[in-house]
């Protein structure tokens, strides 16, 4: 085992994260402010993605203005919109713009939190938060 090579895999682009990230946010933004206009409980049949991608996977990355693309038309008419205000079944975990803010920290800051090991400020400040909540 061994590395990816360079040509293949880019490790993180500390000159266009910043650049990339603002279309990524942009396009989340518009998908918030249009998320009733989707079915809350996707309208797909099995294997339809299948149907709609190529063979194999690509050797060279793909723009980002592609890859959104491609979430817009293929992938978002297969979720199911947790987000949507038509949605009544179960409570939205990213519904306020803190707790969204605080998932983009988590996924930066790669913080995999399952037990103290892995992440001993995360299991300790969730702790921290769950027995504030105790005390409400």
């Amino acid at each position: 085992m061994g590395s990816l090579p360079i040509d293949i895999f880019n490790p993180l682009d500390t000159e266009n994260i910043v650049d990339e990230s603002s279309r990524v946010l942009e396009f989340i933004a518009d998908y918030y402010k249009n998320v009733e206009n989707y079915p809350v409980q996707s309208q797909v049949k099995p294997d339809y993605l299948q149907k709609l991608s190529p063979n194999s996977a690509p050797y060279f990355p793909e723009s980002l203005e592609i890859i959104l693309g491609d979430i817009q038309t293929d992938i978002l008419s297969g979720l199911t919109h947790w987000q949507s205000p038509n949605f009544f079944a179960y409570f939205q975990a990213n519904a306020s713009t803190a707790a969204f803010l605080g998932e983009m920290l988590c996924t930066g800051l790669n913080v995999i939190g399952f037990n103290w090991i892995s992440s001993p400020t995360a299991t300790e400040l969730e702790a921290i938060v769950v027995d504030w909540m105790g005390k409400c």
